[in-house]
């Protein structure tokens, strides 16, 4: 009997790939059987590097030619940095599993000759940085002294830009520097709840067709059902308060004795006002929907329409 291929559509970048190949061989593991490559591609979020996320399209620009290619037949699933993914799919398309998660939170990356273990330790002035409008409101939150300024590109991209001293210090995503075995140039970490990560930060999500029943089942071992619930109760928030990368909105969500505890944020990008919400209780999605409408209460809606406004 003929193997069955299965085409994996990804980003080229080194940290995609590294995704796409964890997502193979785990594949592999429980079906040895199967044929699985890899079709890499560029998406216009890698191309259009000059402007912030925000304003050249927000996160869809990372996952629209990978949902094309599934459209179109050319590939079966695709792999996704869940922070990526938007709350809303293609007609036909969805999320199939959302894998075991990463260390989610921000780390605080320093260059050679900057003297500081942590945010706090940063000189008054110093050049900060970031990839979206979320992590720039929280330093400015937390050190209005700092100038933050966007960068964009891959990990090893914005590194090289730390190193050339574009800037004194930058702020990633723990989990993939983890992930290239570039835990070293983590001076510390952004931990909630004084600094929270972008909803699905440090999971791998996989999109399929979802009338591919077959795929979606042998897709299914590799779910992680404590990630799925706190990443869909993050997601929640999201969605209610139409979040992408046009607007600053974080959400974290970790499971406790009695079930999780969801904490949200939306902020100023000046730093000021930064707004926060947190529930705790047994149901995931129910908390994603009391957290929106706590921060909608505390005045999220009128903030984030001004923000939308703001972008040119």
């Amino acid at each position: 009997m003929a193997k069955r291929q299965i085409r994996i559509a990804t980003r080229a970048s080194k940290l995609a790939l590294w995704q796409a190949h964890w997502v193979r061989d785990a594949l592999l593991a429980q079906n040895p059987e199967l044929d699985i490559v890899l079709l890499e591609m560029t998406t216009e979020g890698d191309r259009f590097l000059a402007a912030p996320l925000a304003k050249v399209g927000g996160k869809g620009l990372f996952v629209k030619e990978l949902e094309a290619a599934m459209l179109d037949g050319r590939a079966d699933l695709a792999v996704h940095s869940m922070k990526d993914v938007p709350v809303t799919f293609p007609e036909g398309l969805g999320l199939a599993v959302i894998c075991p998660r990463e260390d989610p939170s921000d780390a605080f990356v320093a260059r050679e000759g900057v003297e500081a273990a942590s945010l706090d330790a940063l000189p008054p002035g110093a050049r900060v940085g970031t990839a979206s409008l979320r992590r720039a409101s929280q330093v400015k939150a937390l050190r209005p002294d700092l100038e933050t300024a966007p960068v964009r590109g891959n990990v090893q991209t914005r590194l090289a830009k730390l190193d050339r001293g574009e800037f004194d210090a930058i702020v990633l995503a723990s989990a993939g520097l983890l992930r290239l075995e570039l835990g070293d140039r983590i001076r510390s970490r952004l931990a909630a709840p004084a600094f929270l990560p972008a909803g699905g930060q440090g999971a791998v999500g996989i999109e399929t067709r979802l009338d591919d029943e077959a795929l979606k089942a042998l897709l299914a071992p590799l779910a992680c059902p404590v990630t799925t619930a706190c990443v869909s109760a993050e997601r929640r928030v999201s969605a209610r308060l139409g979040g992408n990368c046009s607007v600053p909105l974080a959400a974290y969500c970790v499971q406790e004795a009695q079930g999780y505890r969801l904490q949200a944020l939306v902020a100023d990008p000046s730093g000021a006002p930064v707004l926060r919400a947190e529930a705790r209780g047994p149901e995931p999605l129910a908390l994603g929907d009391e957290v929106a409408e706590a921060l909608l209460a505390a005045g999220a809606g009128p903030l984030l329409e001004a923000v939308v406004a703001a972008q040119p």
